[in-house]
């Protein structure tokens, strides 16, 4: 049996007190738009609700408004133009705490050098930065870049645990007539 599982279950339910309890919150419902009351009820570091709770630990919010963070689901990091530091300055004020980038613009001229090069200045920021690995470098066989990704190049890059799977197909004549480097990179995990 999963025991964290069963005690985020059991903490959410009010069956055990939560490790952590947020205390007299507000917090924003982003599906009706509206500010609720209540305490934040949180195990093994998720969130397992929002109501009334008692908690091993509780931190008094007095009313504090709690704002769930934005998760940016699709950007090219690079395309900002700016370092990842500078980024990270400019998004997270805004409430975006995570971002999911596929680095291809920079794997187009670099490879995976470029792509590693993105990795490691992203470590540490505040804001989580998570990658798809560019699929078409170059987009397509007609276009010309300063490197080529095939899935031997990309495989390694799996181990990364910031990595979360392929980015976009933009080979879209590659895929559909089965291309073999297209299935190769699609078959890795």
């Amino acid at each position: 049996m999963d025991r964290m599982l069963a005690d985020r279950i059991l903490a959410a339910s009010g069956a055990k007190k939560a490790s952590l309890v947020l205390k007299n919150a507000r917090v924003v419902n982003v599906f009706t738009a509206e500010l609720e009351e209540g305490d934040i009820a949180i195990e093994a570091g998720y969130i397992v609700g929002v109501g009334e709770y008692e908690g091993q630990t509780e931190i008094e919010l007095g009313g504090a408004v709690v704002c769930p963070g934005l998760i940016d689901g699709h950007i090219h990091l690079e395309s900002s133009m700016v370092a990842p530091g500078e980024f990270e300055r400019s998004v997270v004020p805004h409430g975006t705490q995570a971002v999911i980038t596929d680095p291809h613009e920079i794997a187009n001229v670099a490879g995976a050098e470029g792509i590693r090069f993105m990795m490691e200045r992203t470590k540490g920021l505040t804001l989580d930065v998570y990658f798809m690995l560019p699929s078409c470098v170059p987009a397509t066989g007609l276009d010309e870049s300063g490197a080529v990704l095939a899935a031997e190049n990309l495989s390694p890059l799996y181990e990364e645990e910031r990595v979360l799977g392929l980015a976009e197909l933009m080979n879209s004549y590659g895929t559909v007539r089965a291309d073999r480097g297209i299935l190769e990179k699609v078959s890795l995990d």
